[in-house]
């Protein structure tokens, strides 16, 4: 028999193999089953070798053991021994006693996941078509019918049910429970709580979700619907699986680029999915289209691939490139950076380019962006752990590509293409939000590839390529620069991947397009357009006045649209009303033509901000546009001096509430002590403690940052009728506002 269909899910069963879901073209879900071994190596001394032959053939589980050549990308080829485990599941328990029997040697290919193993010897991968040919529920064989990389995949047909709490459990406690699927929605008390059970397993049994969609699902909803069903004794369906539980994982924090971050408990189930959008990584950014896409494009199974950091998978898919080639992936890198003098570490680690910009408000400039820089230098020069190279030409590569730029290739391609097509394609075509979504999630697997290639443990990540990416980076930053001079472009700021010029007069598409195609003759490398600014605004730093910030600006588009970069509009711990007060007065400004005309619509801005003054001053202002947000930097318990958000962590940790290092707190400025109120905490804030002066403060520090730029203000307003203090030197951080 044969079925054709979508591969929705993978897993390894109890007995033998893996269990595959199916969404069929029959509309029907198959559940099949699929005998597949799995290897890992081992290399090291040939006794220790053979005492590791010894001690698996004298074990019960069968292991089909064999001396074979593989290439360590460091090493070159050598001899392991292949250890072939029938049963998946077995792997873990089996190398977990060899690795401590044997630590000596050395181990590949031992920790990879299931569904990355299954899509490089199979080629099909979680949401890839596929035809089936079975036996009852046994695979017999299985081939893909689509590719990874196609822009217009078609898309299984999914039901969705959605499931949110009717309340935020971090601030309170919920009373019901909200359900949607199709055109249903409905709410459910959570008391009695045999009521909501009894609807959920109907739900689940006449609808048959593949996706179960949820709101602080992770954290609260299904660890609150599991312990229901374990105290009452109902059972539901929310696995396809019956073999199987709700599978947990705990809590953790982690350091990642230099702050703590914190990931909350997950609950994934086997045969649906279970997604948290509060608890899935960047869901903010690109949603369920972009989760999806990084399932296909990773080879990992949905679930896992949405909660996962863009690192990880960009780990994953070359993985899969490396068994698809035969490259032994080491266990645990053992490789160490090269040693260096103090001399060969300044000019290998400069980093990008840097330049500073010229401070001020500029007409007609140009905005010029490589696409992808430092992905398209990795593919276009071959830069890869094993490949040797020498200087900097900015020639493309003749060698056999490495496996870094195989397996960015590609995925490069599939996003400049998403991001071609974009630009020509008209704002009601239905494709557009799902196409952004998915040039969205490439966007930080590209952006991610570059530090991970430095990452000390990355398993094919070598510091020295790291530096070469730059290297290269710097050259082509220099090279685009020269051709904007020869062309009489002033250079006003130029910033890792992206340059601003202007000219004496206002460049017409002739003089952009000789401009683009110069810089990427000279470069080698894809350029695009920005935009074409009206004005753009380079900002000082806040400490002094004649010092630039390399990545702090605004400016103006001709289309009207706005671009900021390193103001408070952009700052996550920025209360709401500063940022929207920035971009109001901003919008406001965006319809002026020219610089000329600023001063014309300075009027409607004096209204805008005695608005939102007005406002704040009368208490008008909602309380969830004055909520500041802080990130726990560590344990409460080992703060000195309390920030801010480690004073709010106390207030929660007071009424029971534990908060860990790396997540975000809430809290709203008050006045005398402690200085801020929890906004997760049961009780509502007094309006009455609200420290409206130095939200008054904050907000005419957050309106300067644009009036200075483009009308300096010469004195405070006289409606702020602010203290002394305003005029001392700003400081960034919060606790000298708080």
């Amino acid at each position: 028999m044969k079925i054709s269909g979508w591969l929705f899910d993978i897993y390894p069963n109890m007995v033998n193999g893996l269990t595959l879901w199916l969404i069929g073209d029959d509309g029907q879900r198959h559940c099949l089953q699929h005998e597949f071994a799995v290897r890992f190596y081992a290399a090291g001394p040939s006794a220790q070798l053979r005492a590791l032959w010894k001690f698996l053939e004298e074990r019960e589980e069968p292991v089909k053991l064999s001396r074979t050549e593989r290439r360590d990308i460091y090493t070159g080829k050598i001899t392991v021994l292949a250890c072939e485990v029938p049963n998946p599941a077995a792997l873990r328990d089996l190398f977990q006693q060899v690795s401590l029997a044997f630590p000596d040697l050395t181990y590949y290919d031992a920790d990879i996941h299931l569904a990355l193993r299954y899509a490089a010897e199979t080629g099909v991968f979680p949401l890839a078509r596929c035809e089936v040919e079975t036996l009852g529920n046994q695979v017999q064989a299985i081939q893909p019918l689509d590719k990874r990389w196609e822009l217009d995949p078609v898309a299984p047909p999914m039901r969705i049910l959605s499931l949110a709490p009717d309340d935020d459990p971090s601030c309170r406690t919920p009373k019901g429970i909200i359900f949607q699927y199709e055109r249903y929605s409905y709410r459910l008390d959570l008391e009695p709580a045999r009521a909501v059970l009894v609807n959920l397993r109907t739900i689940l049994e006449r609808f048959d979700p593949d996706l179960i969609l949820t709101n602080h699902g992770d954290t609260w909803l299904i660890p609150w619907l599991a312990s229901k069903i374990k105290e009452l004794g109902i059972s539901i369906p929310i696995n396809r699986d019956p073999a199987y539980q709700i599978l947990t994982h705990k809590e953790h924090t982690y350091f990642s680029y230099g702050k703590i971050v914190y990931r909350g408990q997950q609950s994934q189930f086997f045969g649906r999915w279970h997604l948290d959008k509060q608890n899935t990584m960047l869901w903010s950014d690109y949603g369920l289209d972009g989760a999806l896409e990084m399932a296909r494009v990773t080879c990992l199974p949905v679930q896992e691939a949405a909660r996962l950091s863009p690192g990880s998978g960009i780990s994953a898919m070359q993985f899969v490139t490396a068994m698809q080639t035969g490259i032994l992936i080491p266990w645990r890198k053992a490789q160490a950076e090269k040693p260096k003098t103090a001399l060969e570490l300044i000019r290998a680690d400069m980093g990008g380019m840097v330049y500073q910009p010229t401070i001020g408000l500029h007409e007609n400039v140009i905005g010029i962006d490589f696409v992808s820089m430092y992905p398209g230098i990795m593919v276009h020069f071959n830069i890869s752990p094993e490949v040797q190279r020498s200087g900097v030409a900015l020639e493309p590569s003749t060698e056999e590509p490495g496996i870094v730029p195989q397996t960015l290739e590609p995925l490069l391609k599939k996003r400049i293409a998403y991001k071609t097509a974009l630009f020509d394609m008209p704002k009601w075509d239905d494709r557009r939000e799902k196409y952004k979504a998915r040039s969205s999630a490439e966007k930080w697997l590209l952006v991610t590839c570059f530090g991970y290639l430095g990452y000390k443990n990355a398993r094919f990540g070598r510091i020295e390529s790291h530096e070469a990416v730059t290297a290269y980076g710097r050259e082509a930053l220099l090279r685009a620069k020269e051709a904007a001079e020869e062309l009489g472009y002033e250079i006003l700021h130029m910033y890792v991947d992206g340059i601003w010029v202007k000219k004496a007069t206002k460049p017409d598409a002739d003089d952009i397009r000789k401009l683009l195609e110069d810089v990427a003759d000279r470069t080698g490398l894809p350029i695009a357009l920005d935009g074409m600014y009206r004005w753009v605004a380079f900002l000082p730093s806040q400490v002094n006045a004649k010092v630039p910030v390399a990545n702090r600006y605004f400016g103006v588009f001709q289309d009207g649209s706005t671009k900021v970069r390193g103001i408070e509009a952009r700052r996550r711990d920025t209360a709401p009303l500063l940022s929207k007060t920035q971009m109001g007065i901003l919008e406001i400004l965006a319809k002026a033509p020219d610089i000329a005309a600023i001063r014309k619509v300075m009027p409607e801005v004096d209204r805008f901000i005695d608005s939102k003054v007005r406002a704040l001053r009368d208490g008008r202002v909602p309380l969830e546009d004055l909520v500041m947000r802080q990130r726990l930097s560590r344990e409460l318990e080992a703060y000195r001096t309390p920030s801010p958000a480690a004073r709010a962590a106390q207030q929660l940790a007071e009424v029971g509430k534990t908060m860990r290092a790396g997540q975000s707190i809430r809290f709203i400025i008050t006045r005398g002590k402690p200085g801020v109120h929890a906004w997760d905490l049961p009780a509502e804030v007094d309006r009455k403690s609200i420290d409206v002066q130095r939200y008054q403060t904050l907000l005419y520090r957050a309106i300067r940052t644009v009036l200075d730029a483009v009308v300096p203000l010469e004195k405070p307003p006289d409606l702020f009728d602010l203290p002394v203090r305003i005029e001392m030197p700003i400081k960034t951080d919060l606790m000298a506002v708080c």
